[in-house]
Parts: structure tokens; C-alpha cells; sequence
């Protein structure tokens, strides 16, 4: 599949020798799973090396592995399996573009992870989709706040409306009881920090953002306006962001599907968001 043209990449270099300090994961990787050995024979995707030498020095993406009660959840044992949203592609054809876009070095495939897997404090980003019904145990809690304490950084996306919205803020509560959420306005620096952002980003999925161009809805389910909030630790570091009433997921998996969708939501906002706070989190 011809994959579309993006603007001319980014001269980073430095933050990547940053990134890859930070990143540094040992050869046991291997034996966890990714998102690549999820591809179906004979799929295209982005492909792309890392000299072995530097393999593990190498930016990962890292999605996180959850559960919630079986109410919520689909197949068997409770499994929400909602975790997987917009994998493989999602993390592939992000990390593509970050290594085209900008010279950092990216791990060609995305990671997962439970948050009980001592192999998260490789990593100091996290990813996790559709968080609206998530509900952490009390370990999983215990270990994502000690890891967010520690230095890392957590990113919730695709999750819309008020309901999810409180699920995910008491989720945190749990964590932090006594810190608040904090509202993200477009003059915050995150909305600028490579890419400049002219508007508080919403991607939708790629059915109603093809529509859009029609209808000029660029919400789902009535859920309103984009909202970006997050999370500080007591020395002003931003742990935790919040993007929802958006789906970057869907603007990184889909980009190959409809010209407008690309160019209007890949293009213009999931991309550009993904990179900023990438790039903010990692140099603040």
C-alpha cells in the first residue's frame, strides 16, 4: 500500500540521544510479546532497521495490557480486550513516522506490557487506549504509581464523554487522592513543542472523520469537544496526560485508508499531538 507523504523531517538529533539514554531496554525483551507478531502474513507494513548495536538504546512504544470485570469485558475470563484497540498498526505507523519525521531512533516494534511486569521501568512512556472502563487491582495500582513517581510517563487517549472521563479521573484519584487533574489550555507549551497547533486537536475515528468533510462533526457518540488535562508530580512534572473527546490511535492506524482522513486528522493533528508530547514529556 502506497503510504502518503508527510512534511520533511525534523532535525532532533539531540533529544534523541536524550530519548535514547532514557530508554535504554536489555536483550530479555526479546521474549516479551509485540505489536509486530501481531500481523497477519502477507499485510504490508512500514518497515525500517536500527543497527543491532543500538537496538535497545532505541525509543519503544510501550501499550499497556489490562483487564476489567467481565461485565465490560469481552471474551473469555474477562479479558477487555480493548487494550488491543488500533493494534498493530497504531504503534507501527506511529513509530515509522517518528523516525522519519524527526532523526530519533525507533524500536521498530511496539511493546506490551502489564503494568505488574517489573520490565515497565525500561520504559519511560506508557500508552493505554480506551481507558473508560478501566479498573486497576490494588497491585496494578500500587505498581503504575510507583512507576509514574519514579520518572515515567503515562498517556491515556480514545475514551469519550462525561462517564469515561470519571472513570479514568478516579482511577487516578485511587493513585493520587490528594492531586487534581489539570485542564490543558492551547497556550501550554505541550501544544507547541515541535509542532505548532493552531487548535486543541480531535481526531475521530476514520468513518466519522471521513464524513466530516460533509457533516463537519469531528465528535463520536455526542461527546462534545476535545479536553486535555494532566497529572503533576510535587516537583511540577507532568506524569500523566489525558486526551479525550480524541482518538490519535485511530489517525495513526487509519492514515492509509481515506486521503481526506490523512490529511486532515493523521496529517494535521494525531501525528503532530503524538510527537509533541512525546518530545514535551521527555525534555521537561
Amino acid at each position: 500500500m502506497m503510504r502518503p507523504i508527510l512534511t520533511r523531517p525534523l532535525n532532533l538529533s539531540w533529544l534523541a540521544l536524550l530519548l535514547m539514554a532514557l530508554c535504554l531496554t536489555p536483550p530479555q525483551v526479546s521474549a516479551q510479546r509485540n505489536a509486530r507478531d501481531m500481523v497477519p502474513d502477507g499485510m504490508e507494513m512500514p518497515q525500517w532497521t536500527v543497527d543491532p548495536e543500538f537496538l535497545y538504546d532505541a525509543f519503544a512504544f510501550v501499550r499497556v495490557r489490562y483487564e476489567v470485570d467481565g461485565f465490560f469485558g469481552r471474551g473469555t475470563g474477562g479479558r477487555y480486550e480493548r487494550w488491543l484497540t488500533d493494534a498493530p498498526d497504531s504503534e507501527i505507523n506511529f513509530g515509522w513516522r517518528l523516525q522519519q519525521m524527526t532523526s530519533m531512533l525507533v524500536h521498530p516494534d511496539g511493546v506490551f506490557l502489564d503494568l505488574l511486569d517489573p520490565r515497565i521501568y525500561n520504559y519511560p512512556f506508557l500508552y493505554i487506549v480506551e481507558p473508560g472502563r478501566l479498573h486497576l487491582s490494588d497491585e496494578e495500582a500500587t505498581a503504575l504509581k510507583a512507576y509514574l513517581n519514579n520518572g515515567g510517563f503515562l498517556m491515556f487517549d480514545d475514551f469519550w464523554g462525561s462517564r469515561d472521563r470519571r472513570n479514568v479521573e478516579g482511577e487516578l484519584k485511587r493513585l493520587f487522592p490528594e492531586k487534581q487533574v489539570q485542564e490543558l489550555s492551547l497556550d501550554h507549551p505541550i501544544f507547541h513543542s515541535v509542532f505548532p497547533l493552531k487548535e486543541l486537536p480531535q481526531v475521530p475515528n476514520v468513518e466519522t472523520g471521513t464524513l466530516s468533510q460533509y457533516t463537519g462533526i469531528t465528535t463520536e457518540r455526542g461527546a462534545g469537544p476535545p479536553f486535555y488535562g494532566a497529572l503533576y508530580d510535587d516537583k511540577g512534572r507532568m506524569m500523566v496526560i489525558l486526551c479525550h473527546n480524541t482518538d490519535n490511535g485511530d489517525g495513526w492506524e487509519r492514515e492509509g485508508e481515506n486521503e481526506y482522513y490523512f490529511r486532515e486528522f493523521s496529517e494535521k493533528k494525531a501525528y503532530p499531538m503524538g510527537i509533541n508530547i512525546l518530545f514535551y514529556v521527555m525534555t521537561h
